[in-house]
């Protein structure tokens, strides 16, 4: 299926052909941890079941995200405006980038979503405790991942990885994302934007949906797969730029994007793992190579994140951190 873009020189194409990886957490580890690795080569996507997240802790944040988005504007804008963090509607950023869906961003610090909730819900300690409640279970969720992931890899020390996200000062946030149906029809042509397309800057992602369609990934220039929601009890994973940085390019951070469903409105909830602001990013030193030398240079979380927030969404914010071929410095960074 060919569509008219957004952008009136590029044609996009609909490939509807791809199905990615659904992986039981349940199955034997090695097989389990080896599926994930060959996900993140081929996709940077993929489903998890069986993922230990009780289903009552996932009811009741998606009972508490409803109860927000269902309220009149005027009181949903007392959590906002979002800078970055709060309630956002439309605006995506700091830097004029526009969608169809309206947000509540968070740190998942205990102190901050406690006193948030004080604006978001006129039952503070509900909210707060969905929310709380939630973000630890994600977390042990993103955790396990993780050492999966590098388990497939071969890594000595299984908390190579997860240690960066279980630390007090993680700076991971939760994003509880509203699209309204469009006013259209039948799909829209070009399709209607809820998000635009971009890459995670974090670690990793972990997205629940109310299974309504909308997800697209993009695994070549101008190709859009549209992801299947279902199974509804999946979680959805996909690697963050960090992740692709400290596997020096193996697993890759796709571009993805929402398109606005033309019948239902999409929920989505989306935990972004990171590490803390002064940490270290670079290549694992078990992933480079003399043939395979670092790709990218040593950079803090906390130069990547304001490297973000400086660019607009679909800029490519990795090729900023590059080392260049002839850069004497590259053997030294893992």
């Amino acid at each position: 299926m060919v569509i008219a873009s957004t952008n009136p020189m590029k044609i996009e194409k609909i490939r509807e052909d791809i199905e990615l990886p659904i992986i039981d957490l349940h199955s034997d580890r090695s097989q389990a941890s080896l599926q994930i690795v060959k996900a993140c080569e081929q996709y940077g996507f993929f489903k998890v079941l069986n993922h230990g997240v009780p289903q009552e802790i996932i009811a009741r944040m998606e009972e508490e995200a409803q109860g927000f988005f269902a309220k009149p504007g005027s009181e949903k804008q007392r959590a906002g405006p979002a800078n970055p963090y709060g309630y956002g509607c439309k605006n995506i950023g700091l830097k004029g980038d526009i969608g169809e869906v309206e947000y509540l961003l968070l740190q998942t610090n205990t102190p901050f979503i406690s006193h948030k909730s004080k604006c978001i819900s006129t039952d503070p300690n509900k909210f707060s405790y969905a929310v709380i409640g939630y973000v630890e279970a994600v977390r042990e969720l993103a955790c396990e991942i993780l050492d999966l992931m590098w388990e497939g890899l071969g890594g000595p020390e299984a908390s190579a990885l997860s240690g960066l996200i279980r630390d007090a000062e993680s700076d991971s946030l939760l994003r509880l994302n509203h699209y309204p149906s469009a006013d259209v029809i039948d799909h829209p042509s070009p399709p209607k934007i809820g998000f635009g397309e971009h890459t995670d800057p974090q670690i990793l992602t972990l997205l629940r949906s109310n299974g309504v369609h909308g997800l697209q990934i993009s695994l070549e220039d101008g190709v859009w797969v549209p992801v299947n929601p279902y199974p509804e009890s999946a979680f959805f994973v996909n690697v963050g730029d960090v992740l692709q940085v400290m596997t020096n390019g193996r697993f890759l951070s796709v571009r993805h994007r929402v398109v606005v469903n033309s019948y239902n409105s999409r929920l989505s909830m989306a935990y972004f793992a990171a590490p803390s602001l002064d940490v270290k990013i670079n290549c694992l030193s078990e992933l480079a190579t003399p043939q395979k030398p670092p790709l990218y240079r040593s950079f803090t979380w906390g130069e990547y994140k304001k490297a973000t927030y400086m660019r607009r969404l679909g800029d490519s914010r990795l090729n900023l951190f590059k080392l260049q071929p002839d850069d004497e410095k590259r053997d030294s960074f893992c």
